[in-house]
């Protein structure tokens, strides 16, 4: 199975290698609520000591589906389709997702995705909770010098 590989740290940053998305599949995790071993997902919050977000990188075959539904307490999710095609369904409403997609779910929100093509899905999903961003890009960003 794939490892993360740090590429550099210091108190500012810290840089990993996730690999090629074609990789991505060959990471695997034991899911902490019911101990299955899940292929094609790495986390990504400890590898780069993240504070305010959980990112995931996730692989779901060829007409299959993620095995459960589920929704969270605090967080939101925006996920991020990068290959293939299928569905998303949020609560009642279920709706097509192909590459270039992106679609942001509220914590209450019960979802699950499904991919219908002969290819992988590959996605991206990021969390964080909700509500918590005050300021964002430019608002939040100031010019500095180049220290070199």
């Amino acid at each position: 199975m794939s490892k993360l590989q740090e590429i550099s740290k210091n108190r500012n940053y810290t840089a990993i290698n996730a690999g090629g998305m074609d990789t991505w599949k060959e990471y695997s995790m034991i899911h902490p609520k019911n101990g299955q071993e899940v292929t094609g997902k790495v986390f990504l919050k400890e590898a780069t000591r993240a504070t305010g977000t959980e990112i995931s990188l996730d692989v779901i075959p060829p007409k299959s589906e993620l095995p459960y539904f589920h929704i969270h307490k605090k967080n939101e999710e925006t996920y991020i389709i990068l290959k293939g095609a299928g569905y998303f369904q949020v609560d009642e409403d279920c709706f097509p997702v192909e590459a270039g997609s992106i679609i942001r779910i509220a914590p209450e929100g019960n979802r699950g995705i499904r991919n219908t093509s002969g290819e992988e899905m590959v996605y991206i999903c990021i969390q964080s909770k909700e509500n918590s961003l005050e300021e964002y890009s430019t608002g939040n960003g100031e010019r500095v010098p180049p220290l070199r």
